[in-house]
C-alpha cells in the first residue's frame, strides 16, 4: 500500500485554509430606529462589488473579508457604510437604519361657504384683476362710439330729384314726438342699493326658470353663488330690476354661465 507524501497533505491543508478564509460570509439583521424589521434592504460589498438583499425576516448574509466596506441602502432611509472588522465574524451584525425626513407640502384650506350670499360672494367671486377687467370691458361695450360711422345711403349726386324737399313730413314729425314721449316716460337706469339687489336676486330665483342650471349639479347654495357672480359681472339688478323681463334675464344668465363654468368645477 502506497503512502501519501507528507508535503502533499500539507499543501492540501493549506489550500483548504485559504479557501475557507476567502469564502468567509458576514451575516446580520437590519432594523429601523424603532427596532422594526426591514426587508428588501440592499446590502452592497463595495470592495468586492457584490450585493444581496435582506429577506422577509430582515436577515442578510454576504461574502466579505476583514476591512471590506459594506453599504446598506433602502429608499426612505439614510444609507449606512460599515467597515468590517475581525470581531464582526464572531457574531451577527445588527444594522440600524434611520428614516429620512420627508417634506410635507403645505395644504391650503379653502373658504367654506356659510350660506350667506353677501358674505360668501366676497370670497368666491372673481379676483380683483379679473373682475376689474370684465367691468372695464362691459363699460367699453356700453359706451358710445367716439367716431361716427358712415351712413348707409346713396350720395345725393346719384339720387333723383326729391319732390318732397322743402315740405314738412308729418309722419316723421309724429314719430319723433312719440319717441320723445316714450323716452320721457321710461325710467332712468340707476345703480341699485343693497336691499334692491337682494330683492332682485330673490325675484330671479322665484320667477326665472333656473332648471337648466340644476342639471349641472347646481344646488341652492351653488345657484346663489352663480347669481352673485352674474350680478357682479353683468349688473343684472341695475338693468332689469325696474323692467323685469324673465326671458332677457335668463338669456343673460345663460351667457354668464358659459364663463362661470370655466372658472368653477361643475359636475356633468
Amino acid at each position: 500500500m502506497r503512502t501519501v507524501p507528507t508535503k502533499f497533505l500539507m499543501l492540501i491543508a493549506l489550500l483548504l485554509m485559504i479557501f475557507a478564509f476567502s469564502q468567509q460570509n458576514i451575516s446580520g439583521k437590519i432594523v429601523d430606529e424603532d427596532n422594526n424589521s426591514l426587508n428588501v434592504v440592499l446590502v452592497f460589498n463595495i470592495t468586492k462589488n457584490i450585493k444581496t438583499y435582506s429577506n422577509i425576516s430582515s436577515d442578510f448574509s454576504i461574502e466579505a473579508r476583514e476591512n471590506d466596506e459594506l453599504r446598506f441602502i433602502k429608499e426612505g432611509f439614510y444609507r449606512i457604510d460599515k467597515i468590517i472588522k475581525k470581531e464582526a465574524f464572531n457574531s451577527p451584525l445588527e444594522i440600524q437604519l434611520v428614516r429620512a425626513e420627508t417634506l410635507i407640502q403645505e395644504v391650503k384650506i379653502g373658504y367654506k361657504p356659510t350660506g350667506n350670499l353677501t358674505k360668501d360672494s366676497k370670497y368666491l367671486d372673481d379676483s380683483k384683476k379679473l373682475a376689474s377687467l370684465k367691468s372695464s370691458i362691459n363699460e367699453y361695450m356700453k359706451s358710445e362710439l367716439n367716431e361716427p360711422l358712415p351712413k348707409n345711403e346713396v350720395p345725393k349726386s346719384f339720387q333723383g330729384h326729391n319732390f318732397y324737399e322743402g315740405q314738412v313730413d308729418v309722419i316723421k314729425v309724429l314719430a319723433t314726438a312719440v319717441g320723445l314721449v316714450k323716452k320721457a316716460k321710461s325710467s332712468k337706469i340707476t345703480a341699485p342699493n343693497y336691499v334692491e339687489t337682494q330683492n332682485f336676486l330673490a325675484k330671479v330665483k322665484t320667477d326665472v326658470d333656473l332648471t337648466t342650471f340644476k342639471k349641472y349639479g347646481m344646488d341652492e347654495e351653488k345657484i346663489d353663488h352663480f347669481l352673485a357672480y352674474a350680478e357682479k359681472v353683468n349688473y343684472l339688478s341695475k338693468k332689469y330690476r325696474k323692467d323685469f323681463n324673465t326671458a332677457t334675464i335668463l338669456s343673460e344668465l345663460q351667457t354668464a354661465f358659459v364663463e362661470y363654468s370655466k372658472l368653477n368645477k361643475l359636475s356633468d
